[in-house]
């Protein structure tokens, strides 16, 4: 739980869970409450209330929100909900019937309304005529972070416009709406004014933004720019920071953004990072159309190899999921060969798990879970020697890296090829020694690897 108590002011306990677009939405949220006079507590017992910022993707996401919220009730007593599992209030109802106060995805107005109920501000004389601002998108960059100093995510849009037959998402955060690219671009400014030195572009469908807007131009520093990805990109490379795209599908546009990840700036690195987080979910055709996701495999890779021509740079990370119903034994073999031809750099997945309200549900013949759970463990095998075989191929390079931690004698870093949490970290053995600190950059000589972290000594401190 999160602690930035201060005074005797009324105290809110807050659990968040979920993707970074979550907790992004906590972030404003607890802003807000900062904003209102309200403190933060670490603990059940110092709360008067507790909020739960809660996931519902798949069934273990719901599981672990129902657990949280549990938790919160039995320690508590007094619980605020909301987030996607907040769309499924009968689900919430019928485990914790005494919760205060369910409300969706996004809707800060709702849980600030809860809070206010629960816990009305104490009176102060002096402000009470003053109304209490509420935070624009671009206004919370400068308020409370759970990431790190050093790097936040960057959320660009809401919702999305696929209908994958495996996911809910849109009937939790609706169709995609975009936010105007100077309202991000200013955000975005502000973030790296406050210390912020990666930023983590989020979203549903990161090369669909705009599209809603119809790539409406707005300005920014005297500037005009269209409400699109590859615009976005530019501005976003203007600031002194490492910027990082995830969730972006792979459309022919996509090829736009790969020329700035080849420009660099004045000290060297590139404009962009060289960096695509493309969900894939499968390599089979008929897989993929009942997935109701782009099934042009052949062309994917085709744009894969393109893009590493122009980008020899480019890390590819990607999700599958193994198992989905009606995957024939060839049909994970043709997987493993996509595995074995693309050669990408980082690779999560997951065996399908039903989620209430899919499409996937009423699909025919389900894989059994003993079958499912063997592909993925043969998925994974088969990725860790790519990933390792990738991995040693950069002995004896020199990588730069951000500091995120130091650990004894090692400091704790990523290169441009890892992004915080899914991907690996670079550990470097003299990185007390050399000085190095949380947030700052440095060049790794790179000694060794396995199959997932590469292990190095510093080159020079930037």
């Amino acid at each position: 739980m999160t602690d930035t108590a201060t005074s005797n002011a009324p105290r809110v306990g807050f659990v968040s869970l979920g993707c970074p677009k979550a907790l992004v939405d906590s972030e404003r949220i607890l802003t807000q409450l900062r904003v209102e006079g309200y403190d933060l507590s670490p603990s059940y017992d110092d709360a008067d209330v507790v909020v739960v910022n809660t996931c519902g993707f798949i069934d273990s996401a719901v599981a672990e929100s129902l657990d949280a919220i549990g938790e919160a009730m039995a320690e508590n007593g007094k619980v605020i909900v909301t987030g996607c599992l907040g769309k499924r209030a009968d689900v919430i109802r019928e485990a914790h019937p005494g919760v205060l106060s369910i409300s969706g995805p996004q809707d800060y107005a709702s849980v600030m309304d809860a809070v206010h109920a629960a816990l009305p501000p104490k009176h102060d004389p002096f402000v009470d005529l003053v109304p209490a601002p509420r935070l624009s998108g671009e206004d919370y960059a400068a308020g409370i972070k759970l990431t790190p100093k050093h790097y936040a995510y960057l959320k660009i849009s809401e919702g999305c416009n696929h209908r994958c037959s495996f996911c809910i998402i849109p009937s939790m955060r609706g169709d995609l709406v975009s936010r105007p690219v100077d309202e991000v671009l200013r955000e975005a400014e502000r973030l790296v004014h406050g210390g912020v030195r990666e930023l983590l572009v989020v979203s549903q469908d990161t090369s669909a933004y705009g599209v809603d807007l119809r790539y409406a131009p707005r300005t920014w520093r005297g500037r005009e720019y269209a409400t699109r990805m590859k615009a976005l990109c530019e501005g976003l490379s203007e600031l002194d920071a490492w910027v990082r795209l995830h969730y972006v599908y792979p459309y022919p546009h996509v090829d736009d953004v790969i020329e700035l990840m080849t420009q660099r700036k004045a000290d060297g690195t590139p404009r962009l990072l060289p960096y695509l987080d493309i969900p894939f979910q499968h390599a089979s055709p008929r897989i993929l159309k009942l997935m109701k996701r782009p099934g042009a495999v052949e062309r994917t890779l085709e744009r894969v190899q393109s893009w590493r021509a122009a980008c020899p740079e480019l890390t590819v990370r990607s999700t599958f999921i193994v198992g989905f119903p009606g995957e024939t034994d060839a049909e994970f073999e043709a997987l493993l060969d996509f595995l074995d031809e693309a050669q990408l750099d980082r690779v999560g997945a997951f065996a399908y798990s039903p989620v209430e309200g899919a499409a996937a549900n009423a699909l025919p013949d389900p894989v059994p879970e003993e079958v499912k759970q063997e592909r993925l463990a043969r998925f994974m095998e088969r990725q860790a020697e790519i990933s390792a075989q990738r991995l040693e191929a950069k002995i004896g390079t020199v990588q730069r890296c951000i500091v995120d931690a130091i650990d004894g004698d090692l400091a704790i870093a990523r290169s441009m090829a890892d992004a915080p949490e899914i991907d690996g970290l670079v550990q470097v053995q003299d990185g007390r020694e050399a000085g190095l600190r949380p947030g700052e950059f440095a060049d790794i000589r790179i000694m060794g690897s396995d199959e997932h972290d590469l292990y190095g000594e510093v080159e020079y401190n930037a």
